[in-house]
């Protein structure tokens, strides 16, 4: 894998994991303000969510480029059957 193909495997994991984590803790706030949805979230704490979609998203990352670097899927072998 070259390093552009592996900075856009890694942000395509990167918001992936990003919309599976954001609705960690969301919770409605018991008396929402005038003009706010009442399904938006008291306490986003997006800073959070984003350091553990980092975290989790370099642990995926990996694990796809150690399967890539091992070629235990390789496309190349299968275009040159076809």
């Amino acid at each position: 894998m070259g390093w552009v193909s592996g900075i856009a495997v890694f942000v395509i994991t990167w918001w992936v994991i990003l919309f599976a984590v954001l609705p960690w803790g969301a919770t409605p706030p018991d008396q929402p303000e005038e003009g706010m949805a009442d399904s938006a979230p008291a306490r986003p704490r997006m800073l959070m969510k984003f350091a553990v979609t980092t975290g989790i998203s370099v642990l995926v990352w990996l694990a796809i480029y150690g399967v890539v670097a091992s070629d235990l899927i390789s496309f190349r072998d299968m275009a040159r059957h076809m």
